[in-house]
């Protein structure tokens, strides 16, 4: 979903020199031609009209990407309707109970499986190939075993720490669980107040909170469907999250609006965030801190693990042109392409081989997310999710304030998500 607004790199013309892989306006061969697209979608230009809406930063951006496309197809027109993230949901639900849908539109990870159920969005054309996405991407849009639009961009959490800070302290970037607790000591005997920040409250806290979840080895749902949150790896996930804030390695209670300044001042010397985080960290500090931090992977436990967001393109089942609107998501998520939106937006690429032009692959703040998202997971595309994960925000807030044991909420997770369900039944 939508992240605080960033810098908006200028736009330049990309040199990527990538094979298509399947997504883009259809796929060349070794002497340049071009093989028939995805099964549904007509050979040739779009034509018409393609109604888009994209919701925050991305949908004023977007109208300068919609160029591009009607330039390559000159009997077509996008318009680009710029939706707020707050009434985005609302606007949205309106629009597919009346009919009066836009033909594409920005669908927030998360918010894939309650559209699926209001029977909004149109299945993804069977030749387009999941294998070219980060998986984690990939299964945001499927809900019941069908896929429901593409991964447009996507965003993952990563630890940025005080460089100056470890080095004092003669630290080496975390790699395991025990690694960061110790950091996080080192960063206090260092100078910072609090040696690293965790959500505490508030409606992400088990975003943050889940990837501590995976990294222990625990699943939210089995293979048959089923919620497996009352096991060993949740207890151990839980004693381990809240052992920051008991043991006054973390604040007791985060105060978000106050994190960035904190980690600038030297008050804070690590926090876990996505790649939004860089652009507010420098329109603050100004360019010059850019060498203060570092950008590294969430150390591991049983197993690597993050949380993969961001948001894909859906086509409307309603869509009064839809050929055109497959099109335009195609061109969207074709390699180049994604490399020309990273430039525009500073999203990151949904597509894996994008992630070989130079654009990204030199940055080493950008870089450092590859490997992430490679093993980065989703939250289960299910149409109760959301009310799920309040109830998981509730208990593991209540854990962090020592109001019941790692022990008891385990039990509450689980009691939680079954009463409530999945939806799919």
């Amino acid at each position: 979903m939508n992240r605080t607004p960033r810098l908006v790199a200028a736009a330049t013309a990309s040199t990527l020199t990538l094979a298509l892989a399947l997504t883009g306006c259809g796929r060349s061969d070794e002497a340049g031609t071009t093989t028939e697209g995805p099964s549904g979608i007509a050979d040739g230009p779009a034509t018409g009209t393609v109604e888009v809406w994209a919701m925050g930063t991305e949908g004023e951006l977007l109208p300068e990407l919609a160029e591009q496309f009607e330039a390559d197809n000159p009997d077509v027109t996008v318009n680009v309707t710029p939706v707020p993230w707050e009434s985005s949901t609302e606007k949205i639900n309106t629009a597919i109970a009346t009919g009066e849908v836009p033909d594409v539109m920005q669908v927030g990870t998360t918010l894939v499986s309650g559209f699926v159920e209001l029977g909004g969005l149109a299945p993804t054309p069977e030749d387009i190939d999941s294998a070219a996405f980060f998986p984690g991407a990939w299964d945001t849009t499927v809900v019941d075993g069908t896929s429901y639009g593409v991964p447009w961009y996507v965003e993952s959490r990563v630890l940025y720490y005080r460089k100056d800070l470890a080095e004092q302290e003669g630290l080496e970037a975390p790699k395991t669980w025990a690694d960061l607790t110790d950091f996080a000591a080192g960063l206090q005997d260092a100078g910072a107040e609090h040696g690293i920040a965790l959500q505490t409250r508030g409606n992400s806290t088990a975003l943050m909170y889940l990837p501590f979840y995976w990294q222990a080895g625990g699943e939210i749902l089995d293979d048959a469907g089923e919620f497996t949150l009352d096991n060993d790896a949740q207890v151990k996930a839980l004693e381990y999250y809240s052992s920051f804030m008991r043991d006054g390695l973390a604040p007791p209670v985060l105060v978000e609006e106050e994190k960035v300044q904190n980690f600038i001042d030297g008050n804070l010397g690590s926090f876990v965030s996505g790649p939004w985080e860089r652009a507010n960290l420098l329109t603050t500090a100004g360019d010059d801190f850019a060498d203060s931090f570092g950008v590294v992977p969430l150390p591991a436990d049983e197993a690597t693990g993050s949380f993969i967001g961001g948001s894909n393109l859906g086509v409307l089942a309603d869509a009064a042109n839809p050929d055109a609107a497959w099109k335009f998501v195609q061109f969207a998520t074709d390699p180049a392409t994604q490399v020309d939106w990273f430039e525009i937006s500073n999203d990151l690429p949904a597509v894996q081989a994008s992630w070989d032009d130079p654009a990204l692959a030199d940055d080493e703040a950008v870089a450092v997310y590859q490997d992430v998202l490679e093993t980065a997971r989703s939250t289960p595309a299910i149409p109760t999710w959301a009310e799920i994960e309040h109830e998981l925000d509730l208990i593991i807030e209540q854990v962090i304030a020592g109001d019941i044991s790692p022990e008891d909420a385990a039990k509450q997770m689980q009691d939680a998500a079954t009463s409530i369900g999945t939806g799919l039944d």
